[in-house]
């Protein structure tokens, strides 16, 4: 009997239980770190995983090398691997929960067990309630109740990360509350949020001022905190009502401002490599500033002075994710011109009371206006999503009537004739090609039958591209983050054949789509293959969708010229027609 294989999700747990068992023994951080690195390129493919072992083409992924690729091949055909096992059975399995909990590193868990044969949460919890871990060196009466109160939020929300959409909205009214403070010179989000990562474990802040109390009272006392964690001379922690959200602010002279906001915004990989490099040029690179080897600070005033010393381009917060952007700016080959929001002109993709959406056509576009753009695609469904109020031709027309109507109504606006036609199993298109070429803009996206293998799926999307109608592939993936992975896809073949045809690859800004991903936004910038950022709108407050979809594409390295719908309608709808006709 053949043994049980393991799909890109356990493998990607396995590896991170890897990084984490590493961590314990004390392993280098850059060895550690391609584990992790490892579990997210899997988690982020649209390949099948099987497949790419079984054709010996796990290499093709960034960041795995020979050695991790052997490891995920054995895991993948054999059901687990004996490097994994070995060091299981070296380590309580119960401290790998341990490292879940707020601010619990590998040394202090090493340290508990060894002193408090503490291996598992339950001990930990029983430990602090006896008073025994504050007898420890580097603990405390303090610690210990930041980790009973680590351990009460581990078990409410047992690690789920957060989606960046949902956490946003109280990082922004926070921000707002703290620019208010007196004497605050400067406030920042820093972390994932900053880098705009798809989803986020807690929040950290950085404001500057001659004195701190003020900003850190100012968020012990913010509306809608739950809880205060700690509060010092420096630092603040809370968790808020909302999203049971953890959130750290640190106030710090302005002079060490940009340090500290480098330093907090990360990646953790990126830092290391700039501090490595720092090294090899004779500076010391911390949260607390940049020192000369005879320890002269330097002044840095923000972010560019760090990386214009070490004679760099700046390098974007979207970008530190050390995917090659420390080689690129090193060289000169950094993107300058990055997607802004402010660039764009018009939005795409979106609903209205015609299809699932909640609001009118006249109510979308004055919505639209109001945000300062000068078009909206309407994209209701096509006739095979019944679930979604999906269009019949004859409805089409009509519709078509009222857009009419409302571009008369809403000068200096414009709405755009389309559709969001669905891609059929075998690949055809849900509408006959003489409906299809009517339309300015024509968008085809997967909305049934995810559970296709990748050679049906990735031959049902390359069909639909020969369509000469087709304008723009929508969430090209199919993914909803946390709720359904994305569709097993060759996301290369798909690219080449977009590049070939003409074909457009939609950025969905939907916080719980982002799709395309970043890695794949690189992957289409590569191949000359145009994008359009959209909002994926069923209601007027979707809209807002629009600022995600620009930070995955400055995420991954996409430019203005990148971007199609940095157009004004005219030109958009023109290049939409001209890049299928040059193909």
């Amino acid at each position: 009997m053949n043994p049980p294989s393991l799909d890109k999700a356990a493998v990607a747990k396995i590896l991170r239980e890897l990084s984490l068992l590493l961590q314990l023994k004390g392993e280098n951080a850059f060895k550690v770190r391609a584990y992790d690195t490892a579990a997210d390129r899997l988690l982020g493919m649209t390949q099948d995983l099987g497949l790419l072992v079984r054709e010996g083409r796990l290499q093709e992924l960034p960041g795995i090398g020979q050695g991790l690729a052997e490891k995920i091949s054995e895991l993948v055909t054999t059901g687990k691997l004996a490097f994994h096992e070995e060091l299981k059975a070296e380590l309580p399995a119960g401290l790998l929960d341990i490292l879940q909990l707020p601010d619990m590193g590998p040394k202090k868990a090493m340290a508990l067990w060894k002193e408090l044969q503490v291996c598992t949460v339950a001990d930990l919890e029983k430990a602090c309630r006896d008073g025994r871990v504050r007898q420890l060196k580097g603990f405390g009466a303090k610690s210990e109740a930041k980790i009973l109160e680590g351990i009460a939020v581990h078990q409410r929300v047992h690690g789920k990360r957060k989606l960046l959409g949902d956490v946003l909205p109280t990082v922004e009214s926070l921000l707002e509350l703290l620019r208010a403070v007196p004497g605050v010179v400067r406030v920042c989000p820093a972390g994932s949020v900053r880098r705009r990562a798809e989803t986020v474990a807690d929040v950290d802040l950085l404001a500057s001022a001659p004195q701190a109390e003020p900003a850190l009272a100012a968020l012990a006392n913010a509306p809608g905190v739950a809880v205060l964690i700690g509060k010092g001379e420096s630092k603040c922690s809370v968790r808020m009502h909302a999203e049971d959200l953890q959130v750290d602010l640190r106030v710090l002279p302005d002079e060490d401002f940009a340090t500290a906001l480098h330093h907090f915004t990360g990646s953790k990989a990126h830092h290391v490599r700039l501090r490595g490099i720092g090294q090899d040029q004779g500076y010391k690179i911390s949260e607390w500033g940049v020192h000369r080897a005879d320890g002269t600070k330097l002044p840095i005033h923000d972010e560019a002075d760090i990386y214009k010393l070490l004679g760099m381009q700046y390098v974007p917060p979207e970008l530190r994710e050390d995917t090659g952007e420390i080689e690129a700016a090193l060289e000169g080959r950094l993107p300058e011109d990055l997607i802004t929001l402010e660039e764009v002109r018009g939005l795409v993709h979106s609903h209205s009371t015609w299809s699932d959406g909640k609001n009118s056509l006249e109510e979308m576009a004055r919505a639209a206006q109001a945000m300062g753009l000068q078009y909206l695609t309407v994209t209701e469904h096509s006739q095979a999503a019944i679930y979604a109020g999906g269009l019949k031709e004859d409805d089409l027309k009509r519709q078509w009537e009222e857009i009419d109507r409302v571009n008369e109504k809403v000068p200096g606006f414009r709405l755009l004739k389309g559709i969001e036609v669905d891609i059929l199993e075998s690949g055809a298109l849900d509408y006959r090609d003489s409906v299809l070429e009517k339309l300015e803009v024509v968008i085809a996206s997967v909305h049934v039958r995810h559970g296709m293998n990748e050679e049906q799926m990735t031959r049902r999307m390359l069909s639909a591209m020969d369509n000469p109608f087709l304008n723009i592939i929508g969430h090209p993936t199919g993914r909803l983050i946390h709720e359904r992975d994305p569709y097993p896809l060759h996301m290369e073949a798909v690219l080449d054949r977009a590049a070939e045809r003409g074909v457009v690859m939609e950025v969905n800004g939907k916080p719980a789509r982002l799709d395309l991903k970043a890695e794949h936004v690189r992957l289409a910038v590569q191949r000359g293959v145009k994008l359009v950022v959209s909002a994926d709108a069923h209601k007027i407050q979707d809209l807002h969708h629009l600022p995600f979809a620009v930070a995955t594409a400055r995420r991954g390295w996409a430019r203005r010229g990148d971007v199609l719908n940095t157009l004004p309608a005219d030109r958009f709808i023109a290049a939409l027609k001209a890049a299928r006709q040059r193909a």
